[in-house]
């Protein structure tokens, strides 16, 4: 699948990839999700306008 630019989707590639990644038991399972949270969490921390808004740049 592509975009309207002709190159893949990233979105739809990345979910691809998880996909095909197969936790071995549960503890790699968790471990797993826990990258995944640890990724989002990060993710949210960068986007937050609250730090910026609080301390302005001079």
């Amino acid at each position: 699948m592509s975009n309207a630019n002709g190159y893949p989707d990233k979105n739809l590639s990345n979910v691809v990839e998880q996909m095909e990644e197969r936790p071995v038991d549960a503890h790699h399972a968790q471990q797993i999700q826990q990258q995944r949270n640890d990724h989002r969490h990060q993710a949210s921390l960068n986007h937050d306008g609250s730090v910026e808004q609080s301390n302005p740049k001079s």
